[in-house]
C-alpha cells in the first residue's frame, strides 16, 4: 500500500524549476481540475495526442476523464504541470504512473504541452517520478512509447533509461529504469517524508 493521505493532497505539491527558472509546480489531479485537463489534452497536437494514447484521440473519453481525477484508486495516481502565466495557473504538463506490487514497479506515461516544449519541463517532472516511485519502495520505473516518438525517446535516454522490445507489440519500445534510493536520500522533500512515513508504518516495531 502507498500509505499516502489522500484527504490532504496539498501535502504532495511539489514546485520545481523549468530550465528558465520559473516555477513549476507538479500536484495531483482534483476533481476541480477535469475541464482544465480535458482542455489541455484538447490543446494538444493530433501527433502529441496520439503519441500519449498509442492511438487515435480528440480528448478522453468520459470514463478514462474519470480515472484520471479519482486519484488513489487501485494505486493510479495522476499529477498535473501548472505554471503561472499572467496571475494563472495553466497546465502545461501531466502525468500518469501506476504502483504494481506483484513486480515492485511503478508504470507510467507523461506528455508535455506542445507550446512548453523544450523548456526542460518534461525532464523536471520525470525526475519527480523518480522521487514518487522511491517513496513507493519501487525497483524501477518504467514506460512505453511508440517508437516514433523521438521526443519520449531522447528523454528518456538523457535521464539514464535503458531500452529494450515493448512485450507483445513491434510498435512500442519501452524504457526501463533501476531504481535504488533509500528513503533519507529521495531528493524531493515531500516525497522523502512520505517515504519514511511508509517506512515507519510498515516497521514490525511499529505500534
Amino acid at each position: 500500500m502507498s500509505s499516502l493521505r489522500l484527504d490532504d493532497l496539498k501535502q504532495y505539491s511539489d514546485v520545481l524549476r523549468a530550465r528558465s527558472g520559473e516555477a513549476l509546480t507538479v500536484r495531483f489531479v482534483e476533481p476541480r481540475d477535469a475541464e482544465g485537463l480535458q482542455n489541455y489534452f484538447r490543446s494538444l497536437t493530433t501527433r502529441s495526442r496520439y503519441n500519449r494514447f498509442l492511438g487515435a484521440t480528440s480528448e478522453l473519453p468520459p470514463s478514462v476523464l474519470e480515472q484520471f481525477i479519482h486519484i488513489g484508486e487501485a494505486e493510479r495516481f495522476s499529477v498535473i504541470a501548472t505554471m503561472l502565466v499572467d496571475g494563472h495557473e495553466i497546465i502545461v504538463g501531466e502525468a500518469r504512473y501506476a504502483f504494481e506490487a506483484e513486480t515492485n514497479s511503478i508504470e507510467f506515461g507523461l506528455s508535455i504541452d506542445d507550446r512548453w516544449q523544450g523548456h526542460g519541463i518534461g525532464k523536471a517532472l520525470l525526475k519527480n517520478l523518480e522521487c514518487r516511485a522511491a517513496s513507493f519502495g519501487a525497483g524501477r520505473l518504467f514506460g512505453d512509447t511508440l517508437r516514433s516518438n523521438e521526443a519520449m525517446i531522447g528523454l528518456a535516454r538523457n535521464s539514464g533509461y535503458a531500452f529494450m522490445p515493448s512485450p507483445g507489440d513491434w510498435k512500442l519500445v519501452r524504457f526501463d529504469k533501476h531504481i535504488d534510493v533509500e528513503p533519507r536520500d529521495i531528493p524531493c522533500a515531500s516525497w522523502k517524508l512520505a517515504a519514511l512515513s511508509r517506512q515507519l508504518a510498515t516497521s514490525p516495531h511499529a505500534s
